[in-house]
């Protein structure tokens, strides 16, 4: 018989979060719950994880405060940028005793993570079509990078990336659906780009019900005043406001499907995973990841204009709710993303050993001469 396969040995593996939500978040918070669902999952493998976090986080890592609580629900906080310089002291500080320092709070470490003797690897949320980034990408391009799609690199494909490693959700959220639901739903923030006003046009076009869950920052709030508001008192739509993980699920459970009419480069959408997971078909509009995260014809529909919105809407009877539920248990589960990321930092780390070796002036052990 073949000898057991020995397991892998654990990795000592460091978490850095911003600050501005718990781990995981109390309300909206995309980049947030991701850390939450990967720092449990890697508990759970039997890593020895330290999260870098704010102290109202809640987890079975060991936690690591960089501010007493969430900067955006904290009415003290004037300055978000220092409260994250502490949390790079704590983590500088803490760094000897890690493998490897994951981080997910943009560049802002970026000069440390050059300078630690300890490997450091960075998943990038946002979007990358931005002119400032580009010279910022080229002086940091020893930086090893996760994308978490491919459209998300588009702007800057020579960026030092190592792998796309997709969200997941703990398998847990949401299930398969017995009926479909009888509204339409849009789930998310209120900013231009996300497409609240082609929901409601497509709603109200498919004569259908639209129910809005969404957050409206600051910045955003002019913006909901003069465009959104108005549209708010018309038949059938109904505005809910910003929803709790505790509601999330029922809402996108009962919802007939879910409107994702996007105009920008959307690096990967959590909520159509999240829609999937309930066994809700999307509708989403053909920009950044939706085409790599929405299976056309299977999970949802992929389309480019309001119009096609609404016919998509007049074919969800043609979607099973369990090929989306299935789908998700197949692609976007929390297990799936965290194997995906101990690979990477594997990889890592072997790369960072195999250049110490080849270093100039590195200790090569002694050849036997018997």
């Amino acid at each position: 018989m073949p000898p057991e396969r020995m397991p892998e040995q654990s990795l000592s593996i460091a978490l850095v979060a911003p600050l501005y939500e718990s781990v995981p978040p109390k309300m909206y918070g995309g980049t947030e719950r991701i850390v939450s669902y990967l720092t449990e999952e890697l508990v759970a493998m039997g890593h020895d994880v330290t999260l870098f976090a704010s102290g109202d986080s809640r987890t079975a890592a060991r936690l690591v405060p960089g501010s007493a609580r969430s900067l955006r629900l904290d009415p003290k906080c004037k300055d978000p940028f220092a409260h994250h310089m502490i949390l790079l002291e704590r983590v500088v500080s803490h760094s000897a005793r890690f493998d490897v320092i994951h981080f997910h709070c943009d560049f802002i470490h970026f000069p440390i993570s050059r300078r630690l003797a300890v490997p450091t690897i960075t998943t990038l949320h946002g979007r990358l079509d931005l002119p400032d980034l580009v010279p910022l990408y080229r002086e940091f391009s020893d930086m090893p990078l996760i994308s978490i799609s491919h459209a998300q690199r588009a702007p800057i494909p020579w960026a030092g990336w190592v792998g796309t490693i997709y969200h997941g959700l703990p398998r847990s959220f949401g299930t398969r659906r017995a009926v479909r639901g009888d509204y339409l739903a849009f789930l998310g923030r209120i900013s231009p780009e996300k497409g609240v006003d082609r929901a409601i046009e497509i709603a109200q076009e498919a004569a259908l019900p639209l129910k809005i869950a969404a957050k409206v920052d600051p910045a955003d709030q002019q913006y909901f005043e003069e465009h959104i508001r108005p549209r708010l008192s018309a038949p059938g739509i109904e505005f809910l406001g910003e929803i709790g993980e505790e509601d999330k699920e029922r809402f996108l459970m009962e919802a007939y499907a879910l409107l994702f009419p996007i105009d920008w480069p959307e690096p990967f959408g959590l909520v159509m995973i999240e829609a999937m997971a309930c066994g809700t078909p999307v509708i989403a509009f053909r920009r950044g990841s939706v085409p790599e995260v929405v299976d056309d014809g299977l999970t949802g529909f992929v389309v480019d204009t309001a119009d096609d919105g609404v016919e998509a809407v007049r074919r969800i009877e043609e979607l099973s709710p369990a090929a989306c539920r299935e789908t998700f248990e197949r692609r976007f589960t929390a297990r799936r993303m965290a194997e995906d990321y101990v690979m990477a930092y594997r990889k890592l780390l072997g790369t960072k050993r195999r250049a110490r070796e080849h270093a100039p002036g590195a200790t090569r052990p002694l050849r036997s001469s018997c």
